[in-house]
């Protein structure tokens, strides 16, 4: 089956951003595919969940935070070699509750260009959009 015939996977994406204007990556878990790349947080919407509801729960099952508002952004839809998956990017201003690695993963605040790599290609697009909304010129992360 070609890559573009297969059913894309959905995706809740939360693009956590700082009061200062960093935004939150975290790694993916050993075990996982792409394991110890860097990604926005999120995971796959299940049947009957609404995008919020998805990112809602994967963000208290895998960082241990409740959030805000999850304010629907942009989305991207991406071919990988086990995967095509559309990934619903929302951005997130408030949460509550402390930051627990639940799965055994890290976390990282970060600001354009991105110092922690390697970055998963699903989170390039985004950092793109970064840049053009906030004028950053240059690479936007290492490699």
């Amino acid at each position: 089956m070609q890559q573009s015939e297969r059913t894309p996977v959905d995706v809740a994406v939360g693009v956590l951003i700082a009061p200062d204007g960093r935004f939150l990556l975290t790694s993916r878990p050993a075990g996982k595919v792409y394991a110890g790349h860097w990604e926005f947080p999120g995971g796959k919407v299940e049947p009957g969940e609404s995008i919020e509801q998805a990112l809602r729960r994967e963000l208290h099952e895998e960082l241990g935070i409740t959030i805000g508002a999850a304010e629907p952004w942009r989305i991207e839809l991406m071919d990988y070699p086990h995967a095509r998956v559309r990934l619903h990017f929302c951005r997130v201003h408030a949460w509550r509750g402390e930051f627990e690695m639940r799965e055994q993963q890290a976390m990282a605040w970060q600001t354009l260009p991105v110092q922690v790599a390697p970055v998963l290609p699903g989170t390039v697009p985004v950092l793109a959009w970064f840049a053009a909304e906030r004028g950053h010129v240059g690479p936007t992360h290492r490699g």
